[in-house]
């Protein structure tokens, strides 16, 4: 089983959709710029019926260089997480 490429995405959707391939692409340009920028602002963003990125403070903590075994303090940051969607889970089983 492979994985669809970006290429065979906008393809597809374009197909589907009967819109350009190439207005198929600006729309995910500007989504994903959206996302990022309510996910900075907000704390969230949400695509009905797939699942919602969400900013996730991570605190310090600790850790082991696997090379060497050495502990090591990770810092504080914060990260962005996917979280999927109760329909997208139930649609995939």
């Amino acid at each position: 089983m492979s994985k669809m490429t970006k290429t065979q995405l906008l393809a597809e959707l374009a197909e589907k959709s009967g819109m350009a391939k190439k207005d198929v692409a600006k729309f995910f340009e500007v989504m994903t710029e959206m996302a990022y920028k309510e996910v900075k602002s907000a704390g969230q963003f949400v695509v009905p019926g797939i699942g919602k990125l969400v900013k996730v403070h991570r605190n310090a903590r600790m850790g082991r260089n696997p090379a060497t075994g050495e502990s090591i303090q990770i810092p504080a940051k914060t990260v962005v997480k996917f979280r999927v969607a109760k329909a997208a889970k139930e649609a995939v089983l």
